[in-house]
């Protein structure tokens, strides 16, 4: 029998060669951003490491990711979590269903929800308001100009505010760039992702 080789990261964040040769202002304020993360999480997210070889880019992904995943909005960390999962599952995109996968697994405290997301939305436990939420995310992934007035209807009637609906469509929209980015680039999950919260 053929033996299975233990799959493990690669030595690069990317396929890409992203050194950034020139050192300036905006270089340190992103190592700066960098020193933070890791004190306060143990690592720095492979995503972070090649965003901040280009600091102006570095520093408009960090301020959008923080102000749609980490600021104020009627949606919980937990149901942002949830569509950056379904959006990757969706798109296929490896580095952002181990990532995100993580913090579902992380937020819920249930070990199989973000492996049920990326397996099949339909055989989920969820509650329908959660279901309907989802099925938008998927509408709006894979066929984004059949989303309408019917579709956003759909959500008011089931508990989503006008505010909800836009952070939904906004989580959505950013990670269906961030999935094609990372599956462009062969981005690697960190390690750590695949073995935590279990």
């Amino acid at each position: 029998m053929t033996k299975i080789p233990r799959q493990l990261a690669k030595n690069k964040i990317t396929s890409l060669n992203l050194k950034n040769k020139k050192k300036t202002k905006d270089d340190l304020n992103a190592e700066n951003y960098l020193k933070i993360v890791k004190e306060k999480i143990g690592f720095i997210p492979n995503v972070l490491a090649a965003f901040s070889n280009f600091p102006k880019q570095f520093e408009g992904f960090t301020k959008l990711y923080n102000s749609i995943m980490l600021g104020d909005s009627g949606l919980t960390k937990l149901e942002r979590e949830m569509i950056a999962v379904t959006v990757s599952s969706l798109n296929h995109c490896y580095y952002c269903i181990v990532a995100h996968g993580s913090a579902v697994r992380e937020l819920s405290g249930d070990p199989q929800l973000g492996e049920r997301l990326i397996s099949n939305l339909e055989a989920t436990n969820l509650a329908k308001k959660h279901q309907v939420m989802l099925r938008y995310v998927k509408e709006l992934t894979k066929n984004p100009s059949d989303v309408n007035k019917k579709s956003r209807d759909e959500l008011s009637k089931n508990g989503f505010s006008d505010r909800d609906i836009w952070d939904i469509s906004l989580i959505t929209g950013f990670f269906n760039m961030t999935n094609r980015l990372a599956i462009a680039t062969e981005m690697e999950p960190n390690d750590i992702y695949h073995s935590s919260h279990r």
